[in-house]
């Protein structure tokens, strides 16, 4: 006690407290990896939630002295983030994709992906009339990022988005809600494609899976121990659902549509998967070789 007192009473302005999660976040070697990649930012972005802050204007607050309960306040978050490894997206129930929020708790995985890199131009230049796109499906929409995103960049189109856990499906349907888009995005509980409605075929799908491996798995840091695991696992070389995508897509496709998946850094196992399909891999802003694109030509037929 008497040394929470003493933080309280040598800590006063928010350049104190900033520092002094810098120094403990650094000192605690948490993991950075679901929205900041550094200490110092994630420590300004918790320290202004946690005072209701805007953080575009932070730096000239800098120097406002806290009250005690303020204070009592930050320090809340900033032993939730050291001491449990909660990741910082659950704590204040937000995560960004570009320039879209999202609400996320512990029943989704924390938005991520590097398809979103490619939805602002319209994943130019594989799709040359956006207006001409109509039915999208999003495979393992977890909060429903994707789908929003793609429903912002087609602007005609109506989205499928599916997911086998119904926790998911109850973020994503509030996400949905929150961007207006219950009209043009519908949510079904389906493993992978068994249980897609049957008559409809898309002019686009795309999926972040689970796709990391199960020795991968086991050596991630505590803080995706937060993340539900389903999410997560794609099995010994992280294609188990790959798989199921690739083998059953040309069933769900127009016949001048195309396939979308990212798979981490699994580009080696998914090319021992299939030999024979010629993988376009799509570089973004911030990876290469992550994500492949496969035509409806490309695809293998559909099991009987």
């Amino acid at each position: 006690m008497e040394h929470v007192e003493q933080i309280y009473g040598e800590l006063h302005t928010i350049r104190d407290w900033l520092r002094y999660a810098v120094s403990r976040f650094t000192h605690a070697k948490l993991f950075f990896g679901h929205g900041s990649d550094n200490a110092f930012d994630e420590a300004a972005y918790l320290i202004a939630h946690a005072l209701d802050l805007p953080l575009d204007h932070f730096e000239v607050l800098l120097d406002a002295r806290l009250s005690l309960s303020e204070k009592k306040q930050v320090k809340r978050y900033l032993d939730w983030r050291v001491e449990k490894r909660i990741p910082a997206a659950y704590l204040t129930h937000e995560a960004w994709l570009g320039d879209f929020k999202f609400y996320v708790d512990e029943r989704v995985i924390i938005p991520r992906s590097f398809i979103s890199e490619l939805l602002p131009n319209g994943l130019d230049p594989f799709i040359s009339d956006l207006n001409r796109v109509e039915n999208i499906l999003d495979i393992c929409t977890g909060s429903g990022c994707l789908a929003i995103m793609l429903a912002s960049a087609f602007k005609h189109a109506d989205i499928v988005a599916s997911d086998i856990s119904p926790e998911a499906l109850a973020v994503a349907q509030r996400n949905i809600a929150d961007y207006d888009l219950s009209g043009r995005i519908d949510l079904v509980r389906s493993d992978v494609m068994a249980h897609l409605p049957q008559n409809v075929v898309y002019d686009i799908i795309v999926s972040n899976p689970p796709y990391v491996t199960s020795d991968s798995i086991k050596k991630l840091p505590r803080e995706y121990c937060h993340e539900p695991q389903i999410a997560l696992k794609g099995g010994d070389s992280g294609m188990d659902i790959v798989q199921n995508i690739v083998a059953n897509a040309k069933r769900f496709l127009k016949p001048d549509g195309i396939l979308i998946v990212e798979v981490g850094h699994n580009r080696e196992y998914a090319e021992e998967l299939f030999p024979d399909l010629p993988f376009t891999w799509l570089a973004t802003r911030s990876s290469e070789d992550k994500i492949f694109l496969l035509h409806y030509d490309d695809l293998p037929d559909p099991e009987t």
